[in-house]
C-alpha cells in the first residue's frame, strides 16, 4: 500500500475555500486531461456524491495513457474535511483519501490532503503499485495545488473588489 501526503497554504479562509471546492464538484468538470462526470449528487452537503474520474497514468499500462476511477465522498464536515473512496482501473486498486482544511488564521488555510492507494493483484502490486502512485500523485499535487491557488485568487479579486 501506497501513501501520499500534500500540505500547503493558501490565502483563502476554510469558508471560502469550502464553498469552491464545492462549487466545483457539484458539477461535471474537463480540465487539462482530467474529467470529472458527477452520477449522483449526494446530501445538501455533499455527503454521499457518487462521481466517475477520467485522468492521466503512465502510457506503459497500455491504456493509452488514462485510467478511470469511480469514486464516492463520505464523512463531509462542512468547512473541515471530507473523505472519498475510489476504486480504479487499468491497475485494478482501491483509493482512499482525506482532505482537510485547517483555519491557521489571517484568512489563511492550511490544506492537507492524504491518499492511500493499493493494487489488488500482487503481482502488478509489486511490479507497479510505487511508481504509477508516484506518477498520479505527481499529477494531482499539480491539479489540486493549481485549482485551489486559482480559486484563492478569484476570492481576493472578489475580497478587493467589496472593499
Amino acid at each position: 500500500m501506497q501513501r501520499h501526503h500534500l500540505t500547503f497554504e493558501v490565502d483563502a479562509t476554510p469558508k471560502e475555500l469550502w464553498e469552491l471546492f464545492w462549487a466545483s464538484q457539484r458539477q461535471n468538470l474537463d480540465y487539462e486531461g482530467v474529467k470529472i462526470q458527477i452520477l449522483h449528487p449526494g446530501d445538501e452537503i455533499g455527503n454521499g456524491l457518487v462521481r466517475t474520474a477520467w485522468f492521466r497514468v503512465p502510457k506503459y499500462l497500455l491504456s493509452g495513457g488514462k485510467a478511470q476511477s469511480w469514486e464516492w465522498i463520505t464523512n463531509v464536515k462542512p468547512y473541515e474535511s471530507w473523505q472519498y473512496d475510489a476504486v480504479g482501473k487499468p491497475l485494478w486498486s482501491r483509493a482512499q483519501g482525506v482532505t482537510r482544511l485547517e483555519d491557521i488564521g489571517g484568512g489563511r488555510t492550511r490544506l492537507h490532503f492524504e491518499e492511500s492507494y493499493h493494487v489488488f493483484n500482487p503481482v502488478m502490486r509489486f511490479l507497479l503499485e510505487r511508481r504509477v502512485h508516484r506518477f498520479i500523485s505527481r499529477d494531482n499535487d499539480k491539479r489540486i495545488r493549481e485549482g485551489i491557488e486559482l480559486g484563492a485568487q478569484a476570492i481576493q479579486a472578489m475580497r478587493a473588489q467589496q472593499s
